[in-house]
C-alpha cells in the first residue's frame, strides 16, 4: 500500500505531460470563421475604385449568386489567386471584390500585372464590410447566395483545386 503512494505522484505527473504533450503537437485549426455563415449579408455600398469598373451595390446584387472576394493589392497570396479568380470569371461566375485598404492607383497597378477577374470592385478604405462580414484578413472569398445569404466562406488564396468546388458552391446557392 505504501508503495503504491509512493508511486502516485509519478504517475500523476506523467499524466498529466501526456495530456500536455498532446495538446502541444496536436495540429490546431486557428482559422477564424465569419458567424454570418447562413446568414444575410450586410448591405454592400461601395464606390469604385478603378476607372471603368462599378464600385459594389448590395441592391444590385439582389437575385444572383455570386462570389465576395476580400483582396488587396498590397497582399502576395492575392497576387498567386489572381489566375483563378480570372477562370471562375471565365467559366460564369460572378465575382465581386473588396479591395481592403487600397489605393486606385496601386490596385490599376495589380489589376494590370496579375490580371482583372472581377465584375466590379469597391474600395474598403477603412475594412469597415470586412469587418462587418467577419473577414478576419485577406485573401478571403465569401460564396454569397441568390438570396442574400452568405452560403460558403474560403479563407486563404483560391487555388487551382479549389476553382471547380466554388464554382458549384455558386451553382448551389441559386
Amino acid at each position: 500500500m505504501k508503495r503504491a503512494l509512493v508511486w502516485a505522484p509519478l504517475a500523476l505527473f506523467a499524466a498529466v505531460a501526456v495530456v500536455v504533450a498532446a495538446g502541444l503537437f496536436r495540429p490546431a485549426d486557428r482559422t477564424v470563421r465569419s458567424a454570418l455563415v447562413g446568414r444575410p449579408l450586410p448591405l454592400l455600398d461601395l464606390p469604385a475604385i478603378v476607372p471603368g469598373k462599378p464600385g459594389v451595390s448590395g441592391t444590385a446584387l439582389k437575385g444572383r449568386p455570386y462570389l465576395l472576394n476580400i483582396f488587396a493589392s498590397w497582399c502576395l497570396p492575392c497576387a498567386a489567386e489572381a489566375p483563378q479568380v480570372a477562370r471562375l470569371r471565365a467559366m460564369g461566375v460572378p465575382v465581386i471584390g473588396v479591395a481592403v485598404r487600397d489605393t486606385p492607383a496601386a490596385l490599376g497597378a495589380f489589376l494590370r500585372r496579375y490580371g482583372d477577374g472581377y465584375t466590379a470592385i469597391g474600395g474598403d478604405k477603412a475594412s469597415a464590410v470586412q469587418l462587418a462580414i467577419g473577414s478576419s484578413g485577406v485573401p478571403e472569398t465569401f460564396v454569397i447566395g441568390a438570396d442574400g445569404r452568405i452560403a460558403l466562406q474560403h479563407v486563404g488564396d483560391i487555388r487551382e483545386d479549389d476553382v471547380e468546388a466554388l464554382a458549384a458552391a455558386v451553382e448551389a446557392a441559386r
